[in-house]
Formats: structure tokens, C-alpha cells, sequence
């Protein structure tokens, strides 16, 4: 799965650090989260959603390969 989590960081001018502050996580998380060597929990993923003031669908891009 890939994500547009770095776009949209960088975008809000914010550090890898602020931003696993604002959602409770490590900066090792966010790295491998934009790296996508991680994939994002619900819980996360929402709230990463509310952090950039997104839907889900806008971080994340699902490639049908994945399995459900």
C-alpha cells in the first residue's frame, strides 16, 4: 500500500518528529510509514487522517494486489 503521508507533511511544513508527536507514535514509525515498509493500523490511520485534516482515502492508495 502506498501512502501520501510525506507529501501531505511536508506540505503542512511539519517535522517527522511533530508529526508522531501530534499522533502518538515513534519518528521511527512515521520513517517506515513513508518509506512504506509499514503499513498503518486503523486506529493510526485515522488518526493521521484527522492530524492533516484528510479522509483516509486521501493518505492512502490501495493497489488491488493487496490481500483482504
Amino acid at each position: 500500500m502506498k501512502n501520501r503521508i510525506r507529501e501531505k507533511r511536508l506540505a503542512k511544513g511539519w517535522s517527522q518528529e511533530y508529526l508522531s508527536e501530534i499522533v502518538g507514535v515513534s519518528r521511527q514509525t512515521i520513517i517506515s510509514l513513508e518509506n512504506g515498509k509499514y503499513n498503518a493500523s486503523l486506529v493510526l490511520g485515522h488518526k493521521l487522517a484527522q492530524a492533516f485534516e484528510c479522509a483516509i482515502e486521501d493518505l492512502f492508495i490501495f493497489e488491488g494486489d493487496e490481500n483482504i
